[in-house]
């Protein structure tokens, strides 16, 4: 299925050889890298192209000389103060890369050096390498575009680990999307239309809307003029799983909008709102919600999480089922102005840095 690339532009992309000859010259020099750091807690102009230390391979890690960074809103958290890394990751944002592979760690046998790669990450992504354990790795298909794996990995993991491991959505059974033109909405729609699910999706335009229905969704809802639990009560239908990062005032509007047995699953609290609902209405549909992140992860279960998305999603990608949909490419010294797209929210898709 082909799908249009909104607002794209092309940058240069390196070869496997000039990446290794460029990564042995920067050796030869003091073993430091570029780096987008954060100087202090604050909005997009605290984001700064920095020199650090070069990561060190330590055994059953993968060195990759990255290629491109996916831009995510847990990084803008970050960047405001309110989502700090875990112990022992990098001190700079990026939650997932693609690149190629320049050294393995000891131990590491199921990659090659130049593999095609990309890779999940507790952070430190804005750089030009980072060091990861080899079972947050998977190499990419032929198909897609080196810069274009940056956008595929982390919403792979997060909709297969929630939707499907977590909210056990089946063939037939009907998803509900909040915010379905994000990147995490546009792999959702697609892997659920793949696996033979209906879609019911909320956005905030008529051109959102119009990128989802050409991925997949069939119920488009534009929450500025509907509510969402009307319409699908005049579809005459009911949630089967909801996938939202709103949170809020959300939760008692997706208790009446879920099927019985359903699953609510929230990775995100965009809102900042708290949130009260009815218990009971919750029981009477036998309903679950889970509150879920995937960066707080230990990274044997991150391991596992990408192995089946390996197993079950990426050979949706190597056929064509499902297509990276970029929104935009910008330089990593351009980090600030990733930012303020996101931030804006008229994008439709992934955003990512080149390196």
């Amino acid at each position: 299925m082909g799908m249009k690339k909104y607002g794209r532009f092309q940058l240069p992309q390196p070869s496997v050889g000039q990446i290794i000859d460029d990564r042995k010259e920067t050796r030869s020099r003091l073993e430091i890298m570029k780096a987008v750091t954060i100087k202090a807690p604050g909005d997009a102009s605290v984001l700064h192209l920095d020199d650090v230390p070069e990561p060190i391979v330590a055994p059953g890690e993968v060195l990759i000389g990255v290629v491109a960074a996916g831009v995510n809103r847990a990084d803008i958290s970050q960047r405001e103060g309110n989502y700090p890394p875990p112990a022992g990751a990098p001190e700079w944002p990026g939650l997932e890369v693609s690149g190629l592979v320049l050294q393995l760690g000891m131990g590491v046998t199921a990659f090659t050096i130049g593999d095609r790669v990309a890779a999940l990450l507790p952070g430190g992504g804005y750089a030009e390498r980072v060091s990861v354990p080899a079972g947050q790795v998977l190499k990419l298909p032929p198909n897609v575009e080196l810069v274009d794996g940056a956008g595929l990995i982390e919403v792979a993991a997060t909709v297969w680990s929630n939707v499907f491991l977590l909210g056990d959505l089946r063939a037939g059974e009907t998803l509900l999307v909040h915010g379905g033109s994000s990147g995490i909405g546009t792999m959702a729609i697609q892997l659920a239309r793949a696996r033979g699910a209906h879609v019911a999706v909320t956005a905030g335009s008529a051109e959102k809307l119009a990128a989802c229905a050409a991925l997949g969704a069939s119920i488009l809802i534009d929450y500025h003029t509907e509510d969402f639990v009307e319409r699908l009560k005049e579809e005459g239908v009911a949630a089967h799983v909801i996938l939202d990062s709103v949170g809020g005032s959300y939760l008692e509007r997706n208790i009446r909008a879920l099927a019985t047995d359903g699953h609510i699953v929230n990775i995100g609290n965009l809102s900042g709102e708290p949130a009260t609902f009815d218990f009971g209405r919750l029981m009477a549909k036998r309903g679950a919600i889970h509150a879920t992140s995937l960066r707080s992860r230990s990274a044997a279960a991150k391991a596992a999480i990408v192995e089946s998305v390996r197993e079950n999603v990426w050979p949706l990608i190597a056929d064509g089922s499902i297509v990276p949909v970029i929104a935009a490419q910008f330089p990593l010294a351009r980090a600030s102005d990733a930012h303020r797209l996101m931030e804006g929210s008229t994008h439709i898709g992934k955003i990512v840095l080149v390196v």
